[in-house]
């Protein structure tokens, strides 16, 4: 998915005379807007994001990921990538807790087409994070059957598109987050998480907006 682009990059992927390669290049209104026009034409049953500036970690790694789908039945698995953000390794398994202040990078992760059916696509509203969100989404879900594998897919080129601040996202993370963690965690610590939350709020309208939609939405937030 090529987002119209005016320097070689057109050039060079049709160098690859593949008919498993098809390209597209039109305007798109950013990267996960073209990540999902992605989605809908892919014929695959798994899906997996590489940006312009990353790389698979060697040779090896998409056979060593093909063997494990094989031999077991998930609908996302993620892994490792390496960064020099991260001076090296970043990854490991994520639980519950770990998901609301650490993304998953999209660079780890393989989806089976279905999850998109089941959570969605990405939500352009969120320009620079929207990955984070439906990582929340799925990640938390029953419905998704996930697995880590301790394994490093991808060198992350640092400096790219996600590593800027998505000031949208972090006003809504930890709505989007208790909405869809539910009964996971007890009431108790989603109480916390809410005050904790409203407490950082600075700006007088976003603590108006986070209690309306707070009373608006309890059963949804709390779990009750």
């Amino acid at each position: 998915m090529d987002g119209d682009s005016s320097d070689s990059t057109l050039e060079i992927a049709n160098q690859y005379h593949d008919e498993r390669i098809r390209i597209y290049s039109e305007i798109d209104k950013g990267i996960y807007d073209a990540m999902n026009k992605g989605i809908r034409v892919a014929k695959g049953e798994w899906l997996y994001f590489l940006g312009s500036d990353d790389k698979f970690i060697n040779n090896a790694v998409l056979e060593k990921i093909a063997n494990f789908l094989k031999s077991n039945s998930y609908d996302v698995v993620y892994g490792n990538i390496t960064s020099t953000r991260f001076n090296g390794v970043y990854g490991g398994k994520f639980d519950v807790h770990r998901i609301l202040n650490q993304n998953i990078c999209h660079q780890a992760i393989f989806f089976n087409k279905k999850v998109f059916q089941k959570i969605g696509v990405f939500n352009l509203k969120f320009k620079i994070h929207a990955d984070w969100d439906h990582n929340l989404k799925w990640f938390l879900s029953n419905k998704v059957n996930k697995s880590y594998i301790d394994l490093v897919i991808a060198e992350y080129a640092d400096g790219g598109f996600s590593s800027n601040y998505d000031e949208v996202f972090r006003k809504e993370k930890l709505l989007v987050y208790l909405k869809n963690v539910k009964n996971q965690i007890p009431m108790k610590t989603r109480l916390q998480f809410l005050i904790n939350e409203f407490r950082q709020m600075r700006i007088r309208e976003n603590r108006m907006l986070f209690l309306k939609y707070v009373v608006a939405t309890p059963q949804i937030i709390l779990g009750v």
